[in-house]
């Protein structure tokens, strides 16, 4: 008896250990909350975990052992061959006989051997410059896939910091759209306080019913571009849909000093995309010697050793061993036209990729041009509606007070409560574009202002 309460006992210790180790992760879990995520921190998972950019990534190991392929090259390969021979045909040799009018002598020799293990092995001396041009194009294939992978996080970059404005500016229209509920809402009851003393008019009461009823969906619209903003974040941070985030940031005005003039020598020097477009030239440059080195001779030195017996035993007199060393040269004399065809395809290609890189300057140029246009745009725009807002709100304030006096109607009030809702989405939006203006001209450049050590 005394045992099975022993038992019991510990069961129930166990029972109560289990519980509580639950709590306690759950009260953890608890603690930890929402993910907070800034727009440094946005950008580290972004680099961290995105799938694009983590596949793009891959391409330099794969451009890395295409460079370890092509320096194998030059080395020489040893290779091991073992053969059983199952079943074979004897040669049957006729002897003529010594003894007149006898028929001829035949005798079946077995000149093979069942067993047989051979090694060997090869080593180029002279291809003609093959080996030499493969092994650079690797090497420039391998620079252009690093650049090709900057651009890639350029871009990244460029689509977090849209990402992570867009979810502020949602933010904002949420806040601009809750506070225009919530003018509306007091509005209606000062109206509706002003008519049960009979100092407003029953038209007055519904029309501020229907424009508070009015508002109401735009605050739902508001607050569910929200949530698809936190959505496509989520998405390009590589975050599981389910977790709770807490985006702490704002839309402020930055100023910058840039100097117009070193933006187009600037973006010259650290796009990627142009970088990789000359490295791709080099590549076909190399590509070019490759279809010339297909006329020239070729010299290697090869070799075999090879043991050889009838039974599969290892005794010390049972194998034969023989070896051989050869100096091949191969001299091509007509291969049908292929070097002449390769070297004009890849002149061909040649000439795309120029004329691909002057139009590609152009496009810099021009995207350049407009990401500046923009940003000065942008900062015109942005401190008209700072101005905008102040005049707004100033203008509601008085409306009220007109009204309140019977020197002003409904329309009045209506009209500076729309008005100042106007004045800050319109002031919301002139920052997002202006730090969108900043960070499309950090695309343009192929750095950010901070990598360029702009920013005043």
């Amino acid at each position: 008896m005394k045992k099975h309460i022993k038992v019991s006992l510990a069961l129930f210790g166990l029972i109560f250990y289990f519980l509580g180790s639950q709590i306690a992760l759950a009260q953890s879990e608890g603690k930890k909350g929402k993910m907070v995520l800034t727009l440094e921190e946005s950008l580290r998972l972004a680099l961290e975990k995105n799938p694009f950019y983590l596949a793009n990534k891959e391409k330099i190991a794969e451009a890395i052992a295409s460079v370890r392929e092509a320096a194998s090259r030059f080395m020489p390969s040893l290779n091991m061959q073992g053969t059983h021979t199952l079943d074979e045909k004897l040669f049957v040799l006729e002897f003529p006989s010594f003894v007149p009018g006898q028929p001829a002598q035949r005798v079946s020799i077995d000149f093979t051997r069942d067993y047989q293990v051979g090694f060997s092995f090869s080593l180029p001396l002279f291809t003609g410059g093959k080996l030499v041009a493969g092994f650079k194009q690797a090497e420039y294939n391998l620079r252009a896939t690093e650049q090709s992978v900057e651009q890639s996080r350029i871009d990244t970059i460029y689509n977090v910091k849209r990402a992570f404005y867009s979810y502020l500016l949602a933010q904002q229209f949420v806040e601009v759209s809750q506070e225009a509920v919530n003018l509306a809402q007091k509005y209606l009851d000062n109206v509706r306080r002003l008519y049960e003393v009979g100092l407003a008019s029953r038209f007055d009461l519904l029309r501020s019913e229907v424009q508070l009823a009015n508002l109401k969906p735009q605050l739902l619209r508001a607050q569910n571009q929200l949530e698809l903003a936190a959505v496509h974040l989520k998405q390009l941070l590589g975050i599981d849909l389910d977790t709770e985030i807490e985006v702490k940031g704002e839309l402020a005005y930055i100023p910058v000093e840039i100097n117009p003039e070193k933006l187009l020598a600037q973006a010259l020097i650290f796009r990627p995309d142009l970088a990789q477009l000359r490295y791709q030239q080099q590549m076909v440059g190399e590509l070019l010697r490759l279809a010339r080195a297909t006329d020239r001779p070729t010299i290697a030195i090869g070799g075999s050793y090879n043991f050889w017996a009838n039974y599969l035993n290892f005794k010390r007199n049972n194998w034969q061993s023989y070896y051989s060393f050869n100096l091949v040269i191969s001299l091509p004399i007509f291969n049908g036209f292929s070097g002449s065809a390769q070297a004009a395809k890849a002149n061909a290609m040649l000439r795309s990729l120029e004329l691909t890189e002057r139009g590609l300057i152009e496009l810099i140029k021009a995207e350049i041009k407009q990401a500046w246009l923009n940003l000065l745009q942008a900062k015109e725009t942005l401190l008209s509606q700072e101005k905008n807002v102040e005049q707004a709100q100033e203008s509601l304030r008085l409306a009220e007070l007109n009204y309140n006096e019977g020197l002003a109607t409904f329309l009045d009030v209506s009209s500076a409560q729309v008005a100042l809702t106007q004045a800050r989405t319109n002031y919301s939006q002139a920052l997002f574009d202006y730090v969108m203006a900043l960070a499309q001209l950090e695309k343009a450049m192929g750095r950010t202002l901070d990598e360029l050590a702009v920013k005043s």
